[in-house]
């Protein structure tokens, strides 16, 4: 992990497709964005419990349910126009998603099942490109014979082209420009020129700071990079986006606490439970600060890791 990539991809996110999920459907999938009647979005619970009462919880990214615009066909046949949908969107960070397809296929029999819906499923990968933006599928088959086949939507960042999403009409592509690809002698100018864009947007205080600050976490700049970063900014072509940018020595302390933090309340874990497993430590590397701090003070009462929502 990066310096300048603090580690809850999945807050940050929420708040961000949350906040511009009109913006994130037109961006990606505009023929699809027009069938859905998007003035009236309900954000649903983002748990499911597939064997209840004692199995276990699985906790989903989002989940939302709205209805299709008048004369919008049903996404099943016979069903009634303007009927209920839900769409699930789920941030994948691993530069893998294979056991992602399995996972994503059963978060969507668990919504199926729990609320009788059409269910819209997209992946959002941080790492991992495929085509940029398509539909990928999970198989299971049978010796030669397949089985099953669950088809969803997916954006792959690392394949979209930098340049191209900066000079777009949407804020909330030129806030991800930073996890698209970008010749690295471009990485500094394009920082610069997405900050600035950003800071000059009409848009209010709060949509600003998310936008600006997810292009920030994700930059993966070097502190030479940085450097030259700073240099951009005290400009006067680049004065809108000065006040927008924090520099390297205050990300770095930022960065470092956390870190700290990690390592301390990894270091009790240990101390009460044993040794921990690889997922377990990957559940703690995507806490935030708050949430560590949380599981620290109940840590003193915990009896086992589960309790804790560490382990399932």
């Amino acid at each position: 992990m990066s310096l300048n990539e603090p580690p809850d991809h999945d807050q940050r996110f929420k708040t961000l497709i949350v906040e511009f999920f009109r913006e994130f459907l037109f961006l990606f999938f505009p023929a699809w964005a027009e069938r859905f009647d998007l003035t009236a979005v309900d954000w649903l619970t983002q748990e499911v419990f597939p064997d209840p009462p004692q199995g276990e919880r699985r906790a989903l990214d989002l989940v939302c349910r709205l209805r299709l615009r008048p004369g919008v066909p049903p996404p099943f046949e016979g069903s009634e126009e303007g009927v209920l949908v839900l769409i699930h969107l789920e941030v994948e960070s691993n530069d893998r998603i294979a056991g992602f397809r399995r996972r994503f296929f059963d978060y969507y029999c668990d919504l199926r099942r729990k609320y009788d819906l059409p269910v819209w499923p997209i992946g959002l990968f941080l790492r991992v490109g495929l085509d940029g933006v398509g539909w990928t599928t999970y198989e299971e088959t049978f010796w030669d014979q397949r089985i099953l086949q669950f088809i969803f939507a997916y954006v792959g960042l690392p394949a979209l082209d930098a340049e191209t999403y900066l000079s777009g009409e949407s804020l909330l592509g030129v806030a991800l420009t930073s996890l698209m690809r970008v010749p690295r002698e471009r990485r500094v100018e394009l920082q610069a020129e997405a900050l600035d864009r950003i800071a000059r947007a009409e848009e209010n205080d709060w949509r600003r700071f998310l936008l600006g600050e997810c292009l920030q976490a994700y930059s993966d700049l070097d502190p030479a990079e940085w450097e030259r970063l700073q240099a951009l900014l005290i400009t006067d072509k680049y004065k809108e986006a000065r006040p927008m940018t924090l520099t390297y020595y205050e990300r770095g302390k930022l960065q470092g606490e956390l870190t700290a933090l990690r390592e301390m309340t990894e270091g009790q874990l240990q101390e009460k439970f044993g040794s921990l497993s690889a997922a377990v430590k990957q559940r703690l590397e995507a806490m935030p600060v708050e949430q560590l701090k949380d599981l620290g003070r109940k840590l003193i009462r915990a009896q086992s890791l589960k309790e804790l929502d560490l382990e399932d």
